[in-house]
């Protein structure tokens, strides 16, 4: 009887995407690369190894986080002028994006040396997809500043940025930042808060910014686990002003002006209280 191996991986620096919750979600090709590489290198061993397990994985494992990631980029290096073969991995999702990772794939294309990208889990593109966004740019900002007047400059540089703005945000904060974000983006603009992504408790909201901090608030739970918060383009209000007034003329034939400002303001991600001063405007007389 034949058994057909797969041929052993080139030396290279694989960059791997790791599920962002569900352990399903890992490719078949992750799985054999993190399989057939010498070395893994994660954000945190205690934190990959159970994923590791789960698939009946023993690649050795070491460490490379924000505090050694220079050191360890030399290293890496050393290691692939060898002939190694080494699967760079974050805790969760696409390293290098805002996880450690980028410094290790900088050095190792410096050295001349290959870089595979193993696609895969994004929380990234979970959500942008998830957004009912219409294609467009779209800028990453990660993780704001945590010192609220550090925050507050950086969105104020990013309030007329043009496209849609995906940050991701702890527990902790995450009321606060979309406080901020409301005062200085405009508390209009649509956003999608996704809460817990592909994990149990996932949450998918779309509401005005300026609603956000509120509706955060009104329940402790939604205010439990890791966030993405986008928010759509500043251009975009504008835009959909015209058919937000044709879905009012539409809803106030048979609604008062609060529960059409209430439903308009759900289809279109525009301000509620300002669709219900143009509800009083557009009402028809009786």
């Amino acid at each position: 009887m034949t058994i057909d191996l797969a041929p052993p991986l080139p030396p290279a620096l694989y960059v791997v995407a790791t599920p962002i919750g569900n352990l399903g979600d890992i490719t078949l090709r992750a799985l054999e690369v993190l399989r057939g590489v010498d070395r893994i290198a994660c954000e945190d061993t205690r934190h990959s190894r159970p994923l590791l397990q789960h698939h009946g994985i023993g690649t050795p494992l070491f460490a490379v986080h924000q505090h050694n990631e220079l050191a360890s980029a030399t290293r890496i290096v050393e290691a692939l002028q060898q002939g190694e073969r080494i699967a760079l991995i974050s805790d969760a999702g696409t390293p290098g994006i805002s996880d450690p990772g980028a410094v290790v794939v900088a050095a190792v294309q410096a050295a001349g040396l290959a870089v595979v990208p193993i696609p895969g889990p994004s929380a990234l593109a979970c959500a942008r997809s998830a957004s009912g966004l219409p294609p467009g740019p779209v800028t990453v900002v990660g993780f704001l500043p945590a010192k609220a007047a550090a925050r507050r400059k950086a969105l104020a540089g990013l309030a007329a940025m043009p496209g849609a703005l995906v940050f991701y945000e702890a527990p902790h904060r995450v009321v606060e930042a979309a406080t901020d974000m409301a005062a200085l983006l405009g508390g209009g603009r649509a956003c999608l808060v996704a809460r817990e992504l592909t994990k149990r408790f996932e949450t998918l909201h779309r509401l005005p910014l300026g609603e956000a901090a509120a509706w955060l608030q009104a329940n402790p739970d939604r205010q439990r686990g890791e966030f993405v918060l986008v928010v759509d383009p500043a251009a975009a209000q504008a835009a959909d002003t015209g058919a937000a007034d044709a879905l009012l003329r539409v809803l106030l034939e048979e609604l008062p002006p609060n529960q059409a400002a209430r439903l308009a303001a759900k289809a279109s991600g525009i301000e509620r209280q300002r669709l219900y001063r143009r509800a009083l405007e557009l009402k028809p007389e009786r």
